[in-house]
């Protein structure tokens, strides 16, 4: 019973961790519909900066939190060179996000390696259930639910978060009334950034992280996203529920190396089933 439990938790970390990926491209594709494929590479971005702040002498918090803030500027220039030129198709903008992933991993390897990195956390455990827990994991799971919450009543209670959507559902109107969309975007780009880098420093002490790191977690992180129809955050949640359980669950009970693979079956289950969901909406 005590493993159960701990694979659950751990899937629920596991979930948090997608969510904040996921989330990221939720707002992006929400405000521009471009599919932003480097956000694996801001929570590689995240690890790695936050490691860097921490040898060079700054304190704990606010080496994370510095390196939060220099990965949001990063998915600004990320945004800025995505969507900066004004008539681009959210087709192209998608293929330049995509060759800035490896872009944004050519510079990784020249500036920090190849070898993971798994700086300082929050140390202690708990006991749920007689199962351990790392405090870690769990803050993970607690500042993902905080940070889809501050989505939501972004987008739902502020001026700034009407002008995002409204620079989605109609452009011409919203450039009518004075919104840039082109800012907007880039403030989409922006919190994605922000999200990534925050998903980054919150996952590198308890899984190290590495240049390759950045696939699997867009994979994953788009695969809830879709789950949400790529604009619900709080879907997106739950679509990073699946995907992390399950996963955890396979790689206690199972096979810890077909770990990945359930992933991407689990992930096509979800866009099939997601799909059927939009189908049957427009229907009726």
């Amino acid at each position: 019973m005590s493993d159960l439990v701990t694979y659950l938790l751990s899937g629920l970390a596991l979930a948090g961790s997608f969510a904040l990926v996921g989330s990221g491209i939720v707002v992006v594709y929400r405000v521009t519909h471009v599919l932003n494929f480097a956000q694996g590479s801001f929570v590689v971005f995240g690890a790695f900066l936050s490691q860097t702040f921490r040898e060079i002498g700054l304190p704990p918090g606010l080496s994370e939190l510095a390196a939060v803030v220099v990965v949001g500027l990063i998915g600004f220039v990320v945004g800025a060179v995505a969507i900066g030129k004004p008539g681009t198709h959210p087709m192209t903008s998608l293929l330049i996000t995509l060759g800035m992933s490896l872009v944004s991993a050519a510079v990784i390897i020249a500036v920090w390696g190849q070898n993971p990195v798994s700086p300082p956390g929050l140390t202690g455990t708990l006991t749920v259930l007689g199962a351990t827990i790392e405090v870690q994991r769990l803050l993970v799971l607690v500042v993902a639910v905080a940070a889809l919450a501050s989505l939501s009543l972004l987008f739902s209670r502020t001026d700034v978060g009407r002008a995002l959507t409204a620079a989605a559902s109609n452009p011409r109107a919203a450039r009518l009334v004075g919104i840039d969309t082109r800012v907007m975007g880039l403030l989409s780009f922006t919190i994605a950034g922000v999200l990534g880098g925050l998903a980054g420093v919150l996952i590198a002490p308890t899984t190290a992280v590495s240049v390759t790191s950045d696939l699997p977690f867009v994979l994953s992180a788009l695969a809830a996203a879709v789950f949400g129809g790529l604009r619900n955050p709080w879907m997106t949640f739950v679509g990073a529920l699946v995907l992390g359980v399950t996963g955890q669950l396979v790689a206690g009970y199972a096979n810890g190396s077909y770990q990945t693979q359930i992933a991407l079956i689990m992930m096509l289950v979800l866009m099939i089933a997601r799909s059927r969901s939009f189908t049957a909406e427009e229907a009726k």
